[in-house]
């Protein structure tokens, strides 16, 4: 029996998936491929795509067609200079003008061509240009997060005048694009109620509907022995939001921990710069630099940390933690989107001293900590797989294709 076809629409590479976009990409096209006959065409960025012939390979693995394009201004200086200044003519979004491809746009037009699609994917609203290529396909829209809200955020932080300006003038692009396409799909992915209310404000004409982020709970299971000491993040620091992250716990919580506990252990897990590397080594936090398997680092540890302060969507960093039974602590923003219950499966803290007390209490009580993570194992098996995320899948992609919305 054949699948019907699905067009998959990436601004990202999903393979490997080791950062927040990329598990998310990941596993919503492999959820598809159970139901459709896909076709992939990604972007990818040379930064953080070391093997691009393995990943080729292993997205080839879950979908028929897949083909994967170059972020053309990475490769050019003057074209990213003049991206940015097309953004501030046009008064559009930055990222319209960055994931233009001449490449990408034939490609597309050759699989519309030979191809008969049914529905097609995607994942995010950088690639909104496309659309009208995609002209009579119903679309299902992905959001990784409200990204004019998450602009809005990184400008109140920022401390540089022009650059707080800048981003403050790509929220209001950001927020003009999402009012332009999100009515243009047939449907559109938000991965928390937060984040799904905040849309239905900005667009009310608008279909959305939350499909929460996930975690595999058979791959990250709680460790069944061995001494578990000291704290652990993961998130790369190529993600602003995760690099104001070390800033604040660097500078405002850990000198409060150290001041009860000089010698606890910090190791911050993701990508980073060897400057940045060699700059926190001196200040005592570990910075692995680019792993391949985060698991090994957060089973070691006692405590898990969130210090976010920006941010948006959900954060699949704590469902990873939970899944492996790990104790958390984090911000309000850090966790926000997710079923978390203060003094049940987290500890949430803002003010940096009372984040700094929580983080003792998790490291020196051995009941409470426990009680933290029986309850974060629990809330990743109910809510947070990704089996029981891919059957409101198929009924939402059902619905998009029957035209009939399910009663809620």
């Amino acid at each position: 029996m054949h699948k019907p076809k699905l067009l998959f629409l990436g601004q990202t590479l999903p393979y490997p998936p080791d950062s927040g976009t990329a598990i998310r990409s990941y596993n919503v096209l492999r959820l598809l491929a159970r139901d459709y006959d896909v076709t992939a065409l990604c972007f990818y960025r040379r930064a953080t795509t070391p093997d691009l012939a393995g990943s080729l390979a292993a997205l080839r693995a879950i979908a028929r067609d897949v083909e994967l394009f170059p972020i053309e201004q990475e490769y050019s200086r003057v074209r990213m200079i003049a991206d940015h200044a097309r953004s501030a003519l046009a008064r559009r979004a930055y990222t319209a003008f960055a994931y233009r491809s001449a490449a990408f746009t034939r490609a597309l037009r050759s699989r519309l061509a030979r191809e008969q699609f049914v529905i097609a994917h995607l994942d995010s609203l950088d690639l909104g240009d496309y659309v009208p290529l995609v002209a009579g396909v119903p679309i299902v829209a992905g959001h990784h997060n409200v990204e004019s809200a998450l602009l809005r955020r990184r400008a109140e932080s920022e401390s540089s005048v022009v650059r707080r300006r800048y981003l403050e003038l790509q929220a209001r692009f950001t927020e003009s694009e999402e009012r332009r396409w999100c009515p243009r799909a047939a449907v559109n992915l938000a991965v928390s109620d937060a984040d799904k209310v905040d849309f239905e404000r900005l667009v009310p004409g608008a279909r959305f509907e939350v499909i929460p982020n996930g975690v595999d709970v058979d791959a990250f299971v709680p460790s069944t022995g061995g001494v578990k000491d000291g704290i652990v993040f993961v998130g790369g620091m190529s993600w602003f939001p995760n690099a104001d992250a070390l800033e604040l716990f660097e500078e405002e919580i850990l000198p409060l921990v150290r001041a009860r506990d000089e010698q606890v252990k910090v190791t911050w897990v993701g990508r980073a710069k060897p400057d940045v590397i060699a700059r926190y080594a001196k200040r005592g936090v570990a910075l692995t630099g680019h792993v391949d398997d985060i698991r090994p680092y957060v089973r070691s540890a006692a405590c898990y940390v969130v210090p976010l302060r920006i941010g948006g969507g959900t954060r699949l960093k704590i469902l990873d933690a939970w899944a492996m039974g790990k104790a958390v602590v984090s911000t309000s923003v850090g966790c926000e989107g997710l079923d978390a219950v203060d003094g049940q499966n987290i500890l949430i803290r803002d003010d940096p001293a009372a984040f700094a007390a929580a983080v003792l209490m998790v490291l020196r009580d051995s009941g409470l900590r426990a009680s933290l993570e029986r309850n974060a194992r629990a809330t990743a098996e109910r809510k947070y797989s990704w089996t029981v995320i891919g059957e409101k899948m198929r009924r939402v992609y059902g619905e998009v294709l029957s035209g009939v919305k399910s009663p809620a």
